[in-house]
């Protein structure tokens, strides 16, 4: 009876291993020439872009209202893109895991530049390089808008209407 329970205990191990790796995330990484080429696209799309990473509280308190707006507006021409800016080294130690735990569907991409200097302005003139940030551009016709602060879900369905 008890090699019964082993072994069903070993295939639930397996099961449960197979199944996150199953939902695991790939995970882009852009320099920031490349996500800013993604989002300038002169489509028809809105862009909601945070900037976040896994050690800012702040950010990780925010996530699930970006969460909640990438799946209620899957249908319409609005995509989420939250930037991570953990190192490239944590991708596979944190940052995967990260996600998975908290089963987000939100396209994550890895902003891959070492020197704030070469691409905070070209987010915006306004960013002092504090995150949550986020930058909303809607292509058609072509608006900005940026805040360097947390946000809300109302706040964001307010600022893409």
């Amino acid at each position: 009876m008890s090699t019964k329970k082993s072994i069903h205990n070993i295939l639930f191990v397996v099961c449960m291993i197979l199944f996150n790796n199953i939902h695991a995330q790939e995970i882009k990484i852009y320099k920031i020439d490349e996500l800013l080429n993604r989002i300038n696209s002169h489509s028809d799309t809105t862009f909601v872009v945070n900037f976040w990473a896994t050690w800012c509280k702040p950010c990780v308190a925010e996530l699930p209202e970006f969460e909640k707006l990438h799946i209620d507006y899957q249908l319409k021409k609005v995509k989420v893109i939250l930037v991570c800016m953990d190192f490239k080294e944590d991708i596979d130690q944190k940052l995967k895991p990260f996600l998975n735990k908290n089963k987000y569907t939100s396209e994550v991409v890895l902003l891959d530049e070492s020197n704030g200097n070469d691409f905070i302005n070209k987010i915006s003139e306004k960013w002092s390089g504090a995150i949550p940030a986020t930058l909303i551009i809607k292509n058609d016709p072509l608006t900005k808008q940026f805040f360097e602060n947390k946000v809300t879900y109302d706040f964001l369905v307010k600022h893409i209407k």
